[in-house]
């Protein structure tokens, strides 16, 4: 959306700013240039919100900044002066410092190509939304504000500086960042420029995984994160970027045989951004794992649905292709391996309860869940929890109790054994010992054993488990070539 280029009368704003922000302001000054402290931080400003890094801009190049803040800085880096940026630390704040610039994209590159400006109006025109398109000229607290950003602001909008179009072509991210602020504070976004990220959306495709990555847990962890996933997808954004997201969105059949995947995913995404255990706790949030396992954990509903006789519609299966569609976007999404195993097991278990609910399970089941799950364990609680959405009252408080028993089980069955850390009644020394044997696959085979054993049945004496490890050699082909003496099982 473009915005008449007209400058209100400028005025000084009364925001109270860390001391460090004016003596770098009059640092400036003094040498003859322009300081401004600009984007996010004066935005935040208005909303009431601490900023920890700060951005400024200056008309002076990034030689004479390094030479401005090389002795006042308490350390200073230039990894990106290519495009005009010096950053350094100073009192515990992060600051980066950019010369003016106009920039644009090259339409098949990742990469921009930079030119200097010499104007903070031409600099700000060149940001991504009004919002963050104003300026505290320093020391003096004047408010720049030449696009309407404080007007925006307080009708929570989501506008540019210019045309939404040119906005997108300089950095198709910014289509992204227009979804995450949605999720991060609640704006509307502007008609033209929703207009503009649906008719642009293939252009996300030149911009790197690491980005979008970046972008896409930004919005996730949100306070809104349903607002901006619903953005990515009505824009077509998310055919790029989460297309199993997208795919969600099952045809709806006329008889409504199966409630509507993608919004019942998006409502158990909110429920289990509602259950992270705040700052502290088990599950602290925002927790970018268990939301994400949630957004994610139909999402092999579509490839295997099936109309049954009689009207019916089947899922089988959805759990664990959709583990391992989760696991496969996280990949090309440049994700770490740790997280990615991480949310792609949640997928993978989310569905295991539902056998508790229908029937109940025995000690050695639960201790399967629980070792199953392992350190996940606590998200996994949370993401069973919030995949109840159903309408139905009384099957909701079914569901809810069944869990609670089965969490007082897992409780009960903590106090008599060390469930977090299940292991077998024999190490593996002890096994080569009794066995003879030396390390290699058979004894990894006797310790399977007896771990299943150990769930089965609980702790055992260390005379049982060595009664029941002797009967289960003496089953085994192996056994006729290893001679055990006494000396050996002592």
């Amino acid at each position: 959306m473009a915005h008449p280029h007209q400058q209100t009368d400028p005025h000084t704003v009364d925001f109270q700013v860390d001391p460090v922000v004016l003596e770098l302001g009059q640092r400036f000054v003094d040498a003859g240039h322009e300081l401004s402290l600009v984007g996010g931080p004066v935005r935040d400003l208005f909303l009431g919100r601490v900023s920890p890094d700060l951005d400024f801009t200056t008309d002076a190049t990034p030689d004479q900044t390094v030479a401005l803040i090389r002795k006042w800085a308490d350390n200073y880096w230039e990894i990106g002066r290519a495009f005009g940026t010096i950053g350094m630390r100073k009192a515990g704040f992060q600051i980066e410092i950019t010369t003016y610039r106009a920039e644009a994209y090259d339409p098949e590159s990742r990469k921009p190509v930079v030119a200097f400006g010499s104007s903070l109006t031409d600099d700000l025109l060149r940001r991504d939304f009004t919002i963050n398109a104003m300026a505290l000229r320093l020391p003096t607290m004047e408010l720049v504000d030449p696009f309407g950003g404080v007007r925006d602001l307080h009708a929570s909008m989501l506008a540019t500086p210019g045309s939404p179009e040119d906005s997108f072509s300089d950095d198709p991210l910014r289509m992204m960042r227009a979804a995450r602020f949605a999720a991060q504070l609640g704006v509307t976004v502007h008609a033209d420029v929703r207009q503009a990220m649906t008719k642009m959306a293939e252009r996300i495709k030149i911009i790197s995984a690491e980005r979008v990555r970046d972008e896409l847990v930004k919005l996730i962890c949100a306070t809104q994160p349903r607002t901006g996933v619903d953005l990515l997808v009505e824009t077509g954004l998310a055919e790029f970027v989460l297309p199993e997201v997208s795919a969600l969105r099952l045809e709806s059949d006329e008889h409504h045989r199966h409630k509507d995947v993608y919004q019942h995913s998006l409502q158990v995404l909110e429920q289990a951004a509602a259950l992270e255990s705040g700052a502290v706790g088990p599950v602290p949030g925002p927790d970018f794992v268990l939301r994400f396992a949630a957004l994610m954990h139909d999402v092999g509903k579509p490839a295997t649905r099936r109309f049954e006789a009689g009207g019916a519609v089947s899922f089988r299966h959805h759990d664990m292709v959709g583990s391992k569609l989760t696991s496969k976007r996280m990949k090309a999404l440049r994700f770490d391996n740790d997280t990615i195993k991480a949310v792609a097991r949640l997928v993978e278990l989310h569905m295991r309860f539902y056998g508790y609910g229908e029937a109940g399970w025995s000690d050695s089941a639960v201790r399967r869940y629980v070792t199953d799950a392992g350190p996940l364990l606590e998200r996994l609680h949370r993401l069973t929890r919030s995949d109840v959405t159903t309408r139905n009252q009384r099957k909701a408080e079914r569901l809810a109790f069944a869990y609670d028993d089965l969490e007082a089980r897992i409780a009960a069955l903590r106090e008599q054994e060390s469930l977090d850390a299940v292991r077998p009644d024999l190490d593996g020394g002890r096994i080569m010992a009794l066995l003879g044997l030396k390390p290699g696959p058979v004894v990894g085979r006797a310790y399977k054993f007896l771990l299943e054993e150990r769930m089965d049945h609980g702790p055992l004496e260390p005379a049982v488990a060595e009664a029941k490890l002797h009967e289960w050699w003496a089953a085994q082909p192996e056994a006729a070539d290893v001679d055990v003496s006494p000396t050996e099982e002592s």
